[in-house]
């Protein structure tokens, strides 16, 4: 990254090995498909509780907490408990049991019951062809699961934030659980709050919050971690943690 001053380059290196720790993230939406990867029959990071859950637990415990992700992130982790509440955590089960809340009444902000069930009908539909969802693009998962419309200039922030959890496999924050997937092809997850730190480092100079935005801050951050780009997700949790104490 050539028009970056070094010394922002070796913060951001810095700051993406401090905040990649699972420290940080005990109060994260992550912690939701954690808890069902610690659970596999095969575990991960060697752990096996035993429970028996399945990829697709994992996966589906992915979406619905990145669907939830936005707001306060304890706001976000009480809806994300309700849901999987009403799962009886067992999360492939209830979605091909069939039988989901669907009211018009909010789950989390302005999600509602209603829109949880069609996920969750959506994803009965996939999972009754196929073990897991890991070979679908973004694009078919934005269309496929979460029924919206295609959009080639999406960001698709919760999408890109689902598959970093998925793929990631340092044995720290992310879960590593999709093993044909490689992490020099993710995406940063872009919001309005990670564009304005992304925008404030230099990271980007375009205005539109689309999917050339998300590359160019991707490239850049490939530039420093050539085979791990999504590190610098951590890197900007950091960045923003540095922006609020200096305040």
């Amino acid at each position: 990254m050539q028009y970056m001053e070094e010394s922002i380059r070796d913060r951001l290196v810095r700051w993406a090995e401090k905040y990649n720790d699972p420290a940080f993230f005990e109060e994260d939406p992550i912690i939701f498909p954690r808890h069902f990867a610690e659970g596999m029959d095969d575990g991960i990071a060697g752990k096996v509780s035993g429970n028996g859950y399945s990829l697709a637990d994992v996966e589906i415990a992915g979406i619905i907490a990145a669907h939830l992700a936005w707001g306060r992130r304890s706001m976000i982790v009480r809806d994300c408990a309700k849901a999987f509440d009403e799962m009886q955590w067992r999360p492939y089960d209830y979605v091909m049991n069939g039988e989901y809340r669907d009211e018009n009444t909010s789950l989390h902000r302005t999600v509602k019951w209603s829109e949880f069930a069609a996920i969750c009908s959506r994803l009965k539909d996939i999972y009754s062809s196929r073990d897991s969802i890991e070979s679908l693009s973004a694009s078919q998962i934005r269309t496929m699961v979460f029924g919206q419309k295609d959009d080639p200039k999406a960001p698709n922030k919760k999408i890109n934030m689902m598959r970093r959890w998925m793929v990631r496999n340092d044995g720290k924050v992310d879960l590593g659980v999709w093993k044909h997937s490689d992490p020099k092809d993710l995406l940063i997850p872009l919001d309005v709050h990670v564009y304005e730190m992304a925008a404030s480092l230099g990271l980007t100079s375009r205005k539109q919050k689309d999917l050339t935005t998300v590359r160019e801050i991707t490239d850049a951050f490939r530039d420093i971690f050539p085979d791990d780009p999504c590190k610098g997700d951590f890197a900007l949790f950091g960045y923003g943690l540095y922006r609020r104490d200096a305040q």
